[in-house]
């Protein structure tokens, strides 16, 4: 006989509303809500019409490094710090916004982030940027750890990032997948650190995510707003 799991002492009130907790989370970070995310790429657009990003391997390894050094990981430590109410994250968040459009994106992001949910009736959130607007939200996400919430954030944007890249390289939508595959454990490392990190620990240090991103901004033909 296959031995099975105990589930002594595990609450099912709990454990139901862990369960809501998460669909919310997951229905605010789908596709599904009004962001208008899929017109962003964070500079990548610069990176692929200049051939420095043209096969599946190079998406993987620009993504993860922004992910563990870049702005990904900025985002992750500001949408924790939000979450448990720490003061002047908005305005850290403007102050570390590499270039115009990158600030633009996520400021324009959170402020329909919190519209919607605003409109919903669902909180009172500032315009802010998308990570500490995401962040205030998910503070009465009580169920939920904050490594949990910062690592679906990352794999929201990572999907995100890697939808761009499967229709201008282009890839193939099997290879998105297997891309997000690879970045999965990246994703979930960075925010088991972003969970004990402070805002002292921020640092990027994929500068060239950053060039790119003020490069973006001079292009005189382009698909993406960043």
């Amino acid at each position: 006989m296959t031995d099975q799991p105990s589930t002594q002492g595990i609450d099912p009130a709990t454990t139901a509303a862990a369960g809501l907790e998460m669909m919310t989370l997951t229905r605010w970070l789908s596709p599904a809500f009004p962001l208008g995310s899929f017109a962003y790429s964070q500079g990548l657009e610069v990176e692929i019409s200049a051939g420095r990003v043209a096969n599946a391997a190079q998406v993987q390894d620009w993504l993860e490094q922004v992910v563990r050094f870049g702005g990904l990981r900025t985002d992750a430590i500001l949408l924790i710090a939000a979450r448990q109410g720490t003061e002047g994250v908005a305005d850290l968040a403007r102050a570390l916004a590499p270039s115009a459009e990158r600030w633009q994106e996520t400021f324009q992001q959170g402020s329909a982030f919190a519209r919607t949910l605003n409109g919903m009736g669902q909180g009172d959130i500032s315009p802010a940027a998308l990570p500490v607007a995401v962040g205030v939200a998910s503070a009465r996400l009580a169920h939920l750890s904050d490594a949990v919430v910062a690592a679906h954030y990352l794999q929201a944007a990572l999907s995100s990032l890697v939808s761009a890249c499967v229709r201008f390289v282009p890839l193939g939508q099997t290879e998105g997948q297997r891309i997000l595959e690879a970045l999965a454990p990246v994703a979930h490392s960075v925010a088991q650190e972003a969970a004990v990190a402070g805002l002292e620990d921020i640092g990027s240090a994929a500068i060239g995510a950053d060039l790119a991103a003020a490069e973006h901004e001079t292009m005189e033909v382009r698909i993406f707003r960043s």
